[in-house]
């Protein structure tokens, strides 16, 4: 599978939403006005194309000298091959290129091991956002 990922242009958004919609608010039952926000506005969106298919999305909102990635969401018919790690280590190099510090994310606990694949640590207590178990999770860059 030929997997790419790059940071997106504004046209490319709307296919991003699409994605986040698919995943959090159809899959995850996430109520519509929780999920768009007004980082979308000035957050970095990132996809993950097989061929000109984006599968795939993440978006970086800079915080001083941190990167908080969030809003990580692959199709279900695409979870598994390695696209989401593929589209992760992206986000990660960009903030190392934009020299940041650190990269932290809310993880759901259910993606945690996915993101101990990648170097983030876990931090803190078990929280709730949109009634589903998150923790927080870091990585030095």
């Amino acid at each position: 599978m030929d997997i790419t990922c790059n940071i997106l242009s504004k046209a490319e958004f709307e296919q991003a939403l699409a994605i986040r919609l698919t995943v959090f608010v159809d899959e995850q039952k996430v109520p519509l006005e929780e999920e768009r926000d007004t980082y979308d506005d000035t957050a970095i969106h990132f996809g993950a194309f097989v061929g000109d298919l984006m599968v795939a999305t993440g978006r970086l909102i800079i915080d001083g000298d941190k990167g908080k990635i969030g809003r990580m969401a692959v199709l279900k018919a695409y979870r598994g091959s390695g696209i989401g790690l593929a589209l992760l280590g992206e986000i990660v190099r960009h903030c190392q290129a934009i020299n940041l510090t650190q990269a932290y994310l809310s993880s759901q606990t259910h993606a945690i091991p996915f993101y101990k694949k990648a170097g983030f640590i876990t931090e803190g207590e078990i929280y709730q956002d949109a009634g589903i178990p998150h923790k927080t999770m870091r990585k030095s860059l």
